[in-house]
């Protein structure tokens, strides 16, 4: 079991630090944010959290030892603790930064991001997270190789988890890098690799048990933090709504259009595409899921995704506040804006400046620190799936057999762990002048176009074959990589062609159900004797996943 004294006592300086930091950014308003700026506020807070999370990776590196400890934490984690720490690894950059630099730009429109995906969360608490428990020990492929043949599942389960991670660090390096840009004046290219040498430092040490307290260190003060500017946002207007939205339309450009939908998005279909990636790509983020097996029980389980739910969505209801609170004080303010309107820092840096408008350095400097959590934990998350990925699916469970030398797994892992480190830096500078909200959109296509339809049909389809799971990973990962390679965010904003040649950026409305399609038709005409076997593990399966004891 996870033992508790250090944690509970770094916590419990929290409600002190909190108290004061509230206190005194009610008081202050003002404090000039300039192009690389460096706010001496935030950097101190920057220290101490940096300082208390690698503290944290040292106590985890003595308790982790074995394979199942750096990747589950040794299923110690109770429900309250997990479920923060998935909030943590959902409520990401992209998110707080993200959707708020949307809602600025666009008003209303820039909500649909959030609805969308905080919509998968039932779901995954009533179809995934107790079966997932039940029948897993590492990663989302243990699930769906179960029954099926044990290679070729992997292999592929393997492709779709890796480029998920992989497209998923982009939008969390490109926050961590504008952030660390406009705060400290260091180069962008710096700020990434900082980020990326702190993470590697986390999940090569401690493993999950590191990450899993850093994120839920990281969630606790992001709440708090994101509660404070919505009290200060709403107290600036009577905590009246309604005269704060009033406020937000006089001062928008846009006017009256900001409450309406199609400032952002007037196709319907790109809509509707965009909510079916969201909704759909949440129930298949390696990341998300592994996390469900960091829990000793099914019960716990359920309960994690339960408090991940409350969480995320009270966090997303304040972020329309903290979005709309944006326009209010950062538009056109000369504190925060160039000679030509533009943000400071670019245009992923609203909800910090909102921060610096109504609390002044001190709450800036404590959101920067925020975000920086943010960034930090999201990124370890992904690292430590990414990891698992390659070490436990590839080489152990495949090239191993299920018997690998424990020292070179660990070995191995840590060596990924470098690897994806330094590709996170490089995909960062790459996509730096992307939208963070919209990049971390791109692999929730790819999670629901491959993860999703196996694991989904592994679990409730008695006919599902490894033929037929194959084939739908592999339909629905080239098609979500080729659509998005053409489409309008790589194939225009990024290659620079005048127009792409597929009109939606996000193409779940049409990946997900090809590989869905692809996996029944390949499954209904297999007849092999490896079919059988699948079809015939299937009742033992349903009864593993129902009470958690194998037959």
């Amino acid at each position: 079991m996870l033992s508790k004294p250090l944690p509970i006592r770094l916590l419990s300086l929290f409600p002190l630090f909190l108290f004061s930091s509230l206190a005194l950014a009610a008081g202050s308003i003002d404090g000039e944010v300039e192009r690389q700026s460096v706010n001496p506020t935030a950097i101190a807070m920057f220290l101490v959290f940096v300082c208390v999370t690698l503290y944290i990776s040292y106590w985890a590196s003595k308790r982790t030892t074995t394979s199942a400890e750096f990747y589950t934490a040794g299923g110690g984690i109770s429900g309250l603790q997990n479920g923060a720490a998935i909030a943590g690894d959902f409520m990401s950059a992209a998110s707080f930064l993200g959707i708020t630099a949307l809602i600025y730009a666009t008003g209303i429109d820039g909500m649909t991001l959030a609805l969308a995906a905080f919509a998968g969360w039932p779901m995954m608490l009533i179809l995934l997270s107790e079966r997932v428990r039940n029948l897993g020990k590492v990663t989302f492929t243990d699930v769906v190789a179960l029954r099926l043949e044990q290679t070729r599942t992997r292999v592929i389960a393997v492709l779709g988890s890796v480029s998920v991670v992989v497209m998923y660090l982009i939008a969390q390096m490109v926050g961590a890098g504008k952030l660390i840009e406009l705060l400290f004046g260091l180069p962008y290219e710096v700020a990434v690799i900082i980020v990326a040498a702190l993470v590697m430092a986390y999940v090569a040490f401690g493993g999950m048990l590191a990450t899993t307290w850093v994120q839920i260190v990281k969630a606790l003060l992001l709440l708090s933090g994101i509660t404070i500017i919505g009290v200060l946002v709403l107290y600036s207007v009577d905590f009246n709504l309604n005269e704060l939205l009033r406020q937000a339309v006089d001062k928008h450009p846009r006017g009256d259009d900001i409450l309406t939908n199609g400032v952002w998005i007037d196709d319907p279909i790109q809509i509707l595409t965009l909510l079916v990636s969201m909704m759909f790509g949440t129930l298949g983020l390696p990341h998300i899921l592994m996390r469900l097996f960091t829990v000793p029980n099914m019960e716990e389980s359920r309960r994690s995704a339960f408090y991940a739910s409350v969480f995320i969505g009270y966090f997303f209801l304040l972020l329309i506040v903290a979005g709309f609170g944006t326009i209010v004080f950062v538009m056109g303010n000369p504190e925060y804006t160039d000679s030509a309107g533009k943000l400071l820092g670019g245009g992923n840096m609203a909800a910090i400046h909102l921060a610096n408008a109504v609390g002044g350095d001190l709450l800036m400097g404590f959101m920067s620190a925020v975000a920086f959590a943010t960034i930090l934990a999201v990124v370890a998350g992904l690292t430590v799936a990414g990891s698992a990925a390659i070490s436990h699916d590839l080489y152990a469970q495949v090239l191993c057999k299920g018997k690998p030398d424990p020292d070179k797994e660990i070995r191995l892992t840590r060596i990924v762990t470098l690897v994806l480190g330094l590709l996170a830096v490089a995909l960062g500078i790459v996509f730096q002048e992307q939208n963070v909200a919209v990049i971390a959109t791109l692999p929730m296509v790819v999670a629901a176009s491959v993860n999703l339809p196996i694991l989904l049909l592994s679990l409730y389809w008695s006919k599902l074959t490894t033929r037929g799971a194959v084939a739908g990973a592999i339909v629905g990962f080239v098609s979500a990589i080729g659509l998005i390679i053409v489409g309008p965010k790589v194939w225009v904003d990024i290659i620079g062609f005048e127009k792409a040649l597929f009109p939606y950026d996000y193409p779940a409305l049409f990946t997900m159900p090809a590989a869905f399609l692809a996996i029944w038709i390949v499954s209904k005409m297999d007849n092999s004797k490896r079919a059988q076997e699948d079809r015939a593990n299937f009742e033992g399966l349903v009864r593993q996943s129902e009470t958690g004891r194998i037959a």
